[in-house]
């Protein structure tokens, strides 16, 4: 009977993680780096708002490096969520989040921006639930919020493989409740659930992504906007970011008035 070799399974999926990240670098970083979305910057546009950024499945928070550089030069104060390559199980992952948000919310002075890819977008939808008081917007990028599993099959078989080493023993990984539990009945109720009032939110959807079908990314409750993008380079694609600025402004604007307000009622 072949032994079955995790590490060497753990070193495949970061693996790919880097090569899908390499080939989306190669085919979309020189436009956006040359494109006015990126090289024109107001910078206090940001007025200090928090950005919590969640990477998504099979990714860790360097994937959203240039995110990250795009926000702090216009005056935002992103911070990665700290949850490694997205492999967890969605229970624990959505605890460490949250932790992350409130930790991040008390640094910043207020209620942050949730920015989310693909799983670590539906994985922020979820927290921005359970802590509305914390979220000032939610920015959905490729994200499968009406069914995380109908997403590619390959992808599906990836994350039951993980499982096996939850059955070990070993922590950190999905497990059998994640698909078919308490842990899968409760996110799925989370994701049905209406964002709670006062939550703007934004769904980025591209027709030709291969991994995620786009009509899984059309939140009821968020404005759904199409870019032309693969799934692994949407956000390196400028549309993205001439999609996210005047939404974010108007949320860092919004913020700042409330402040003003609250100190000249203080």
């Amino acid at each position: 009977m072949p032994v079955f070799d995790f590490g060497r399974m753990i070193q495949g999926l970061r693996g790919a993680a880097r090569e899908q990240m390499l080939v989306a670098m190669l085919a979309t970083i020189p436009r956006l780096l040359r494109h006015d979305v990126w090289r024109t910057a107001k910078k206090e546009q940001g007025r200090g708002l928090g950005v919590l950024l969640v990477p998504g499945f099979g990714c860790g928070d360097r994937t959203l490096t240039l995110t990250r550089q795009w926000l702090r030069t216009r005056g935002y104060r992103p911070a990665g969520a700290r949850i490694g390559l997205n492999i967890g199980c969605t229970t624990e992952l959505v605890h460490r989040i949250e932790k992350r948000l409130e930790g991040h919310a008390e640094h910043t002075g207020g209620p942050v921006v949730m920015l989310g890819q693909s799983r670590g977008g539906w994985l922020a939808r979820i927290v921005a639930v359970r802590r509305p008081e914390l979220v000032r917007g939610l920015v959905l990028l490729g994200s499968p919020v009406l069914d995380p599993l109908g997403v590619r099959a390959s992808v599906v078989r990836t994350a039951r493989m993980l499982t096996r080493l939850s059955s070990f023993g070993l922590r950190g990984f999905l497990n059998d409740d994640c698909f078919d539990g308490d842990c899968y009945q409760d996110s799925t109720a989370a994701l049905n659930a209406p964002l709670p009032a006062g939550i703007p939110a934004v769904a980025v959807y591209s027709r030709v992504d291969g991994v995620v079908p786009w009509r899984l990314c059309q939140d009821p409750c968020a404005e759904c906007v199409e870019i032309h993008s693969s799934h692994t380079a949407m956000a390196l694609h400028p549309d993205f970011y001439r999609i996210l600025e005047p939404r974010l402004a108007s949320w860092a604007a919004d913020r700042g008035a409330t402040a003003r307000l609250s100190r000249r009622s203080a």
